[in-house]
């Protein structure tokens, strides 16, 4: 995939404020505030009869895990911070935002661990506890609406 191009585009609003929500999901990652629930759905419980043997395995893998949480966020941050963002005259203009073959995994991650990070904080934990007439809802919406974009983007790519 490294030498494809995938053009995604958003208003400049959207950018600026996918930047930040990237801005504080590294943050997140990166400080690891203790019991935060954010991180709790990023490195699960593998072992939740076990309590030793979970907390020895969050010990060897959990930094290790967010470290490349990280590093996906810091690929989605570049390309973000590579384009012109919104001013209040130019909000609703359409930018493209070019993301390389290499960094279409790392997006996808990205907006896959924002959108978990926020489902945790809405209290998601099934279909069920969607509420699509909730507005706290919308940017959950919008993430998946974005994510699933470019995981179809990426399958076209693999089908070729």
């Amino acid at each position: 995939m490294s030498d494809r191009l995938v053009i995604l585009t958003l208003t400049r609003i959207e950018a600026t404020h996918l930047l930040d929500l990237v801005n504080q999901f590294s943050e997140l990652v990166t400080e690891q505030p203790a019991g935060d629930p954010g991180l709790g759905r990023l490195t699960p419980d593998v072992y939740p009869d076990d309590a030793q043997a979970s907390r020895e395995f969050q010990h060897l893998t959990r930094g290790e895990l967010l470290g490349r949480r990280s590093h996906d966020a810091s690929i989605v941050k570049r390309d973000l911070e590579r384009i012109e963002h919104a001013d209040m005259h130019e909000a609703l203009t359409p930018v493209d935002v070019p993301i390389d073959g290499e960094s279409l995994e790392p997006w996808l991650r990205t907006l896959a661990a924002l959108r978990l990070v926020i489902a945790s904080r809405l209290g998601v934990e099934t279909g069920a506890d969607h509420d699509e007439e909730d507005p706290r809802f919308g940017l959950y919406d919008w993430l998946g609406y974005r994510l699933e974009g470019l995981v179809q983007v990426a399958e076209q790519q693999n089908d070729n």
